[in-house]
């Protein structure tokens, strides 16, 4: 973590800022190894240029806190205590007159911003999600090995969802056999709720899993992750049942040449607007682009959804240690919806795949 906490004193030198105040859980996490969701307690960690840093969470996550590795100041406060009192006490040790202070301006509500404009009144505030993104866009080994076991947990999910598949299971029953099968490895956490569509539910990209039947001639969509040491996985499969028309073996073709084209061009130096007008002219070209209604990924590390966005407007250019995935899919109403997506790890030779569950189409009997 050292390396990181002297990368954000070199920044807030160059800024000419006094100190960061670092809010969000993820960011946190990313600072100390300590990951809380401390819901409408505050949960920070404390940066300054030159002094050492503290963390402060509730009194209750001290020792969790301080198990988790972080070296320096742990401070704890009860639920009858203002800790904004401790973080102003703290921050006057180390700084006498504070001028400039950083804060992730995305994640501050406006009764926190207008506490710490209270507390500093003569403070200006910058933001800090520039170079939070920056720092967490490549990842270190350490990181990769995290989400490389994610990924494998990941796959392993989709096999469990495929053989759960039979005449008559609902979305919710399919869910079900997969987190069970995920806690039986010791799986605490999803990276996000598990959705299981069939059928015409599937042409929603974030619908939501409930009591209907998988059918004969449906396509069932998974799309799941697992946190695995505080690191995200993000996979999506669909699979047909029993049979199937020419017309959605068609748009499941047409989805999957997309995802793989942009694979292949997936080399530094490419630029994220490449790969999303790669693949969306695929699938364009093929009479499917309006049914093509979202971006092609998005960064994959401690959060489901980090920086970059890959979108056909970013000019951002593939770097080595970027990880994030590419997901096209073709959502037709009423009738179905296809989404495959990867996990992808760019290296100097090109891209990995972190995840490796077959992509061809499946066609459950």
């Amino acid at each position: 973590m050292l390396h990181r906490i002297n990368a954000m004193m070199e920044w807030l030198q160059k800024e000419d800022a006094d100190t960061a105040i670092i809010t969000s859980s993820e960011n946190v996490f990313y600072f100390s190894s300590f990951f809380s969701d401390p819901h409408e307690r505050l949960l920070a960690i404390v940066l300054f240029r030159e002094q050492e840093p503290f963390l402060i969470c509730p009194q209750m996550e001290v020792t969790s806190a301080k198990n988790a590795g972080f070296a320096y100041q742990v401070l704890g406060y009860s639920d009858t205590e203002n800790p904004w009192d401790l973080v102003k006490a703290e921050i006057n040790k180390r700084v006498g007159n504070v001028q400039k202070i950083a804060v992730e301006k995305t994640h501050m509500n406006i009764e926190r911003y207008e506490t710490l404009a209270a507390i500093f009144p003569n403070s200006a505030f910058i933001q800090a999600e520039d170079i939070l993104n920056e720092l967490r866009l490549l990842k270190d080994e350490q990181e990769v090995e995290k989400l490389q076991k994610a990924c494998e947990l990941a796959d392993y999910a989709i096999e469990v969802a495929v053989n759960t598949i039979r005449e008559g299971v609902t979305e919710l029953e399919i869910v079900a056999a997969i987190e069970y099968e995920l806690k039986k490895k010791g799986v605490e956490q999803m990276s996000f709720a598990t959705t299981v569509l069939t059928g015409a539910n599937a042409a929603s990209p974030h619908g939501t899993p409930g009591l209907t039947k998988v059918q004969s001639g449906d396509f069932v969509l998974f799309d799941l992750g697992v946190v695995y040491k505080g690191y995200c996985s993000d996979i999506t499969r669909t699979v047909a049942f029993r049979d199937v028309t020419e017309e959605h073996v068609q748009i499941y073709e047409t989805v999957l040449k997309a995802q793989e084209a942009a694979i292949a061009i997936s080399v530094p130096g490419v630029s994220c607007a490449t790969l999303d007008k790669t693949a969306r002219n695929i699938i364009r070209e093929a009479g499917y682009g309006e049914y093509f209604t979202h971006r092609l990924g998005h960064g994959l590390g401690i959060s489901i959804h980090e920086y970059p966005s890959i979108t056909e407007t970013n000019d951002l250019t593939l770097r080595s240690g970027m990880v994030y995935t590419i997901e096209p899919g073709i959502y037709i109403p009423n009738d179905i919806g296809v989404r495959i997506e990867d996990d992808v790890f760019i290296t100097d030779q090109g891209a990995r795949l972190l995840t490796k569950y077959p992509k061809n189409l499946q066609i459950v009997k």
